[in-house]
């Protein structure tokens, strides 16, 4: 009867669509794809060390870094170098009041590397409280430690003069990042934005900044060299009408030339105008007045000894060059140089002295890397005279990666291939 009820039959119909079963939703799936480069099966090669193969590698590095380290240590031994520390001047060293006046220092601190074998003898004496005209113009008292010495071999150029200070730690962290690069381009930077940056705890004053600011400006290194006097010229000449006193001076430059270029990109003439900034505390000697019209701030952008000073070293035992004469040979003889004694070392136990020095295309003296490449090679040499004669003398026989636990089976079962199975021979029932 249900069949002839108008529209029971079309109702029966949808409803039969309607409950049909949906279709499952796709489960989602993290595991890579079968691809031989998602599974790692790319081919690839897989050296097998064998005696044949290693042990002529041992005697090949030998054979070129030993002559490598033995050529850089005979370059770095032709390097010509005195190292004189005058830490003590002041303390040790004698009044100075005529040519007499010099007393020989104590064989430790000086240092010497020549061809001949003649023993350096260095002489002080010191001035106390002797009134010297600064770099600007400003007398200033200090002590003035007089240095003799005597160079036994020409020094051909160029020569360079370094002062070398031990135990100031240039490279700690925050001595590193105490500057600012704006205002050292030139930017004027109120007293309010250097006291936001890591110019603290030396920002400036009174509301006025330090220029430059910063640890590193405030610390520069201040003592002063003039270049080495010859004193007994007469001796290497034949002319005899000079005087017994007669002197020469083997003039060296420390205006230019003697930071690196990319460093004086990093400096500009400055944007401040006289009243606007103050000089660091440590400057207060050269400028007792602060910066005038008269006594102008320094431009750093020409002022190479800044630039040197202030690229930090990364040890605290370093050198900084001061001075440098590119053109004349340093003949042998007696010199005289003299030292305004500003930077204090004492406080802190470190050391401060000078260096004359030559150099080579491998740079300065420095017998590390020589020393390093003949160690290396050695070490090679040895290691691989002892292997060979082990290998002679008791042979091993060679592994096979076949037989790793993961590539055989039980006893009695054949061994099912996987896809993380380790590739090598057949491993057959009862081999395990």
């Amino acid at each position: 009867m249900s069949d002839n009820i108008p529209g029971v039959g079309h109702a029966d119909t949808m409803d039969s669509h309607d409950s049909s079963p949906t279709q499952p939703d796709k489960k989602k799936n993290r595991r890579p794809a079968n691809t031989a480069f998602r599974q790692q099966r790319l081919k690839a090669w897989q050296p097998i060390l064998t005696p044949k193969t290693v042990l002529p590698l041992f005697f090949v590095i030998g054979i070129i870094f030993a002559p490598i380290g033995g050529l850089l240590l005979w370059v770095s031994s032709t390097v010509q170098e005195l190292q004189i520390e005058y830490s003590q001047c002041s303390n040790l060293a004698p009044e100075y009041k005529d040519s007499n006046s010099f007393r020989p220092m104590d064989a430790k601190y000086v240092e010497s590397a020549f061809k001949s074998k003649e023993p350096i003898q260095a002489m002080w004496a010191v001035e106390k409280k002797k009134m010297v005209q600064g770099d600007y113009g400003v007398a200033v008292s200090t002590n003035v430690c007089h240095l003799q010495f005597r160079i036994p071999d020409e020094m051909k150029p160029p020569v360079l003069f370094y002062y070398h200070l031990v135990n100031f730690h240039q490279n700690h962290r925050r001595y590193v990042d105490s500057q600012d690069a704006d205002q050292l381009k030139g930017n004027a930077k109120s007293y309010d934005d250097i006291k936001s940056t890591k110019c603290t705890p030396l920002y400036g004053e009174n509301n006025l900044p330090y220029y430059p600011c910063g640890l590193i400006a405030n610390s520069m290194f201040n003592d002063t060299f003039n270049s080495p006097v010859l004193l007994n010229p007469r001796k290497n000449t034949v002319r005899d009408d000079l005087p017994q006193n007669y002197t020469k001076v083997y003039q060296m430059n420390n205006k230019t030339n003697i930071a690196w270029a990319s460093d004086k990109d990093l400096y500009g003439d400055t944007k401040y105008k006289i009243g606007e900034m103050l000089p660091p505390p440590n400057w207060r000697e050269r400028f007792p007045d602060g910066y005038t019209n008269d006594h102008p701030p320094p431009p750093l952008k020409d002022w190479e000894a800044f630039q040197v000073w202030m690229r930090t070293a990364g040890l605290p035992s370093f050198s900084k060059l001061y001075q440098r004469n590119d053109n004349d040979v340093l003949q042998p003889g007696t010199y005289e140089v003299m030292i305004n004694d500003y930077f204090p070392v004492n406080d802190y136990q470190g050391k401060k002295s000078i260096l004359i020095t030559t150099r080579t295309v491998m740079g300065g003296r420095n017998p590390f890397l020589g020393i390093v490449y003949l160690v290396v090679g050695g070490l090679c040499i040895i290691l691989g005279g002892v292997f060979t004669a082990t290998h002679l003398i008791k042979p091993r026989k060679l592994g096979d990666h076949t037989y790793l636990s993961w590539n055989n089976a039980p006893a009695g079962k054949t061994p099912q291939p996987t896809r993380g199975m380790a590739t090598g021979r057949d491993v057959r029932p009862g081999e395990a």
